[in-house]
């Protein structure tokens, strides 16, 4: 089948281009944009508790107005403010509440917001809009910062904003324009490792525009079938498509490039040879792109919202890679034939492939110590995980320069870290009815006894049906510390003391952090069995097999774990961090495990094929691992750059994700495909393929003399 799609496409190479082309132009145009999605209620399934909470706020304070940020001033001398301090905080907020600045509706003071040691003052900034992420909210506090400067001129005061918008404005900007970042990291890996190879400007800049043609395609299919498919697609999605599409993308090229380029050594003339490479590794790259496929589609299984629209998402980008791959990409360079690789000639002339041969012969000889030396140093790396320790603090991320960051360390001199965003706890009459007040008081009471946190009075709703109470934690609502607290003992002390005929619902920023912690555990026992068996079918289906598939997708964990536990090793134990995001579990195996598992596919398919052209298991491995490990090299080392220059990043938070998945990139490329996985191939022999077997064709290729091949494309 893969020899009729490729036979097709370079025989009808501008008809195949002028397809993508229009398909390219017909999306551009037509689809709809991709939209933003913040709705925290769409993140979480709405049994949560945390969910429910903040429905019933909706309902019953619709009114209600809560500080987006809150601006923290102290003396410059770090001494007690006095009442000439406090009458110039009121001055400064009064200024910058005329100052009209766009969705920011009040900046209130009060008696309440002088912390008892008075050494620090609050106002809070009060926004138009329920959403603190806001991008014209967040414009509005950037410029509220710069306005603040000529108001605080002539005081003895410092004022920082902090809080849920100022600190996201910081994190944005700390991060730079990531999206960018990682693009020009991305082409420029691409243009110059693809140049170094082959020696050629035309296949270095070829693949980045076939695969931009490929990024236009799928993101209008993604974006139309968000609007008319039933499921959502965030528009944040951009960058984590920027990378799956140039890493699956640039593997798939130069999976069929390097083949390409063996029968052209051959003598084959170039339509002949790249329809022949289609042939041979058009099944490896469809299997590699289904288990890429298989592993996205099982985010579907996940609770959390962000997650469920990320897997079809990245699928549909998969399926549109593989089609070019099999498809534009040998039009455009059957096309172009032997100029492809102008002005080298170096693509005549076999490779010496020292190194590789080196540690072909290596694997052959010695499989045992092999599999022994590469399987012990991913468990060692592995053994980290052990430690892992996941937090949800983006603000500790953070360089510690930054101006949110600074005015909440400033905050905690004077009062609780949880003073900016306290816990919601809702006290709602189970018939709709008005509550007593008498009930409420001793309800106040009891969670006050409870000790976890200051208790402020309750609010009642319009129908006085719903009480709200908050509770300033001690720790950071997005700390561990707080989701400990709130998770467990006052969520149980807040239901414990509900008054009979009253239900109680605990919500707020750390209660939506527990429950994404508890959605989180669930997906990681769902989501990872389940792609697991679906690319264990694929890989059955591909190599014929049932014994392959199970020391394959063994080595995949293995790689998992050992990239999991050498970040712990680097981050935790060495420089000291608190702990890893609770999303990098996620990320590595959206990168390590799905796009790494092409690596052993197309290791295993060429050792496959070695032994059905009549090489004994030790020669495959020789043949394998020779041929295939600059095509590995090369794809892992672009991949892996790519998130490298998020070590460049100034949040510790991009550094770590780029330090993890770049490390567990060149693991499953270099320790875990080209020696570990061919070794145990190597030990297992004829039983590899069982229960299957693979003869040898009835007549083994032989590889014309290397003359007429010089003549006839010389």
């Amino acid at each position: 089948m893969f020899g009729r799609v490729g036979r097709v496409a370079v025989r009808h190479p501008w008809l195949t281009i002028l397809v993508w082309v229009i398909a390219a132009m017909g999306t551009a145009a037509l689809a709809p944009p991709l939209k933003p999605v913040s709705d925290q209620a769409e993140f979480l399934p709405s049994h949560y508790e945390s969910v429910r909470a903040g429905e019933l706020q909706g309902r019953a304070f619709p009114q209600q107005e809560q500080p987006a940020s809150v601006m923290v001033f102290r003396r410059d001398d770090g001494g007690k403010l006095t009442g000439e301090d406090l009458a110039d905080v009121q001055k400064v907020a009064a200024g910058l509440e005329k100052a009209g600045l766009d969705k920011i509706k009040k900046v209130e003071t009060s008696a309440q917001a002088v912390s008892p040691n008075r050494e620090i003052a609050l106002a809070g900034i009060v926004a138009t809009t329920k959403d603190p992420y806001n991008a014209d909210l967040l414009d509005s506090i950037k410029q509220m910062r710069e306005e603040a400067k000529p108001l605080l001129k002539g005081t003895s005061l410092h004022m920082g904003i902090t809080g849920a918008s100022a600190t996201t404005l910081d994190t944005l900007e700390s991060s730079g324009d990531t999206d960018a970042m990682i693009m020009m990291a991305t082409l420029v890996l691409i243009v110059v490792l693809l140049a170094a190879i082959f020696r050629s400007p035309l296949i270095a800049i070829l693949p980045v525009l076939v695969i931009t043609l490929v990024f236009v395609v799928a993101t209008g299919l993604i974006s139309t079938a968000a609007e008319f498919g039933g499921f959502q697609a965030d528009a944040s999605i951009g960058s984590i498509l920027i990378v799956v599409l140039f890493g699956v993308g640039t593997d798939y090229i130069l999976f069929l490039l390097f083949r390409y380029r063996e029968f052209l050594r051959l003598g084959q003339e170039p339509k002949e040879a790249m329809g022949e490479a289609v042939a041979r590794v058009g099944e490896t790259i469809a299997s590699a792109a289904g288990a890429v496929i298989a592993a996205f589609l099982a985010l579907l299984l996940s609770s959390l919202g962000m997650l469920r629209a990320m897997g079809p998402a990245l699928a549909i980008s998969v399926a549109v890679t593989l089609l070019a791959a099999l498809t534009l990409v040998p039009a455009v360079f059957s096309l172009l034939g032997t100029k492809a690789f102008w002005p080298s000639k170096a693509w005549r002339r076999e490779p010496r492939h020292g190194l590789a041969a080196r540690t072909a012969s290596l694997t052959a000889r010695r499989p045992a110590l092999v599999a022994a030396a590469s399987g012990g140093l991913l468990a060692v790396l592995a053994a980290g995980v052990l430690n892992l320790t996941t937090v949800f603090d983006n603000a500790g991320s953070l360089p510690k320069n930054l101006e949110s960051v600074q005015a909440a360390e400033t905050l905690e001199r004077g009062f609780s870290a949880g003073q900016t965003d306290p816990t919601q706890v809702f006290l709602e009459a189970e018939d709709g009815g008005k509550l007593e007040r008498s009930q409420v008081l001793a309800y106040e009471r009891e969670l006050s006894a409870a000790g976890l946190g200051q208790v402020t009075p309750a609010v009642f709703s319009p129908e006085g049906s719903v009480a709200r109470f908050g509770v300033v934690l001690e720790h950071k609502p997005d700390s561990t510390q707080a989701i400990d607290v709130v998770s467990g003992p006052l969520r149980d002390a807040a239901h414990q003391a509900a008054p009979e005929g009253t239900r109680v619902l605990v919500g707020g920023t750390s209660a939506v952090l527990a429950d994404i912690q508890h959605a989180t555990h669930r997906d990681y026992s769902v989501v990872f069995p389940a792609a697991g068996i679906a690319i264990m079918v694929i890989l059955g289906l591909l190599l014929r097999s049932v014994v392959a598939p199970w020391y394959l997708m063994l080595a995949v964990g293995l790689g998992f774990a050992a990239t999991l536990g050498s970040t712990v090793w680097l981050f935790q134990n060495l420089m000291g961090e608190a702990g890893l995001p609770f999303t990098l579990p996620v990320i590595v195996y959206l990168f390590v495990v799905a796009i790494g598992t092409d690596y052993n596919i197309l290791v295993v398919a060429r050792l496959r094929e070695e032994v059905k052209r009549g090489n004994a298991p030790a020669q495959a491995v020789r043949q394998a691992i020779t041929h295939s490990a600059s095509t590995i090299g090369t794809a892992a080392a672009i991949l892996a750059g790519t998130f490298g220059v998020l070590l460049l990043a100034q949040n510790s938070m991009l550094q770590q994700m780029g330090f993890a998945v770049a490390f567990g990139i060149l693991l499953t490329a270099f320790v875990m495909a080209l020696l570990l996985v061919p070794a145990v191939t190597t030990l297992l022999g004829h039983r590899t393929w069982w229960p299957g077997r693979v003869t040898p064709d009835a007549e083994p290729e032989e590889a014309p003399a290397r003359e007429p091949a010089l003549a006839r494309h010389g």
